[in-house]
Order: structure tokens, then sequence, then C-alpha cells
């Protein structure tokens, strides 16, 4: 997706613009982690640089230790809820925005799928489309699997 992109919670209270700036492809995620956070089958993520990020309206965190040691922080509306973005302790300087509360997220389609390995039987990977039974481990696989965005 590109140019400035807006969005913003359910309810209404965050409002949130992400300047054209780095980023990378959007992407579904199908880890358990993901299944639980959403109560759904994913969810849609799209990395991008922080500082490109400009929020309206109150956030609240969440803060969570993953398997592999990193520190996930999940900011969402302080009101309703709705997860806008997370920052990962591996990769500072960037986050990943929930691409569901995208003003036009009917446009997302995700240029990769990971953590296959855990999706739901009955969804079904689009031919052509890449695809992990895992994630990338490293900015450079990140770069070659979603770059380019």
């Amino acid at each position: 997706m590109k140019g400035e992109l807006t969005g913003g919670c359910t309810c209404g209270a965050v409002r949130y613009v992400l300047k054209e700036g780095f980023r990378f492809l959007p992407y579904a995620c199908h880890c358990t982690d993901c299944q639980s956070r959403t109560g759904s089958a994913f969810s849609e993520h799209m990395l991008f640089s922080k500082q490109d990020l400009e929020i309206d309206g109150e956030l609240d965190k969440g803060v969570m230790t993953q398997p592999s040691g990193a520190v996930s922080s999940i900011w969402g509306c302080a009101v309703c809820k709705a997860r806008i973005f997370a920052e990962n302790s591996t990769r500072p300087g960037f986050a990943s925005l929930r691409c569901g509360t995208l003003d036009r997220s009917s446009e997302v389609v995700p240029a990769a799928h990971l953590w296959v390995r855990s999706k739901q039987s009955w969804i079904e990977v689009p031919a052509g489309t890449k695809s992990m039974d895992e994630q990338p481990w490293t900015i450079e696989e990140w770069t070659e699997l979603v770059g380019g965005g």
C-alpha cells in the first residue's frame, strides 16, 4: 500500500496517519498468539518505521514476553481496546500496524502468510503467495519476504 494511510479504532477515540515512508508489504500471521489475541483465524500486519506514525487519541499498552524472549508491546485504544500497532524489542524503531484498523482495510492483500504450520485447516493460502512455516527471524529475512512496500 502506497501513499499516506489513515485509520483508527472501533469507537473513533483514536485516529492515526501513517505517512508515506519506510514500510514493508502487508502479511497475514497465522500463529496461535495472533489467533488468541484477535479471537480470529489470523491477523494482518504491516511493518513500518515508527517515526512515520502520527496518533491522535489516548492509547494504552499491554506487554508480553514471547517464547523467543522478545518483548512485545501492543498499543491500542484506551476506550474500546482495539489494537492499533505492536512493537517488538528485536526490531527497535519499527512497529507492526494492525491492518484491520485502516480506513481502506479492504484494499489490503497480504504479500505473504506466516506461521502457516498453525493456520486453521480451512484456510487456503492463495497459489503463488509467499508463505513460511514460521516467520523471518532477521531483518534480512523480513526484507526478502515482504520488503519493497
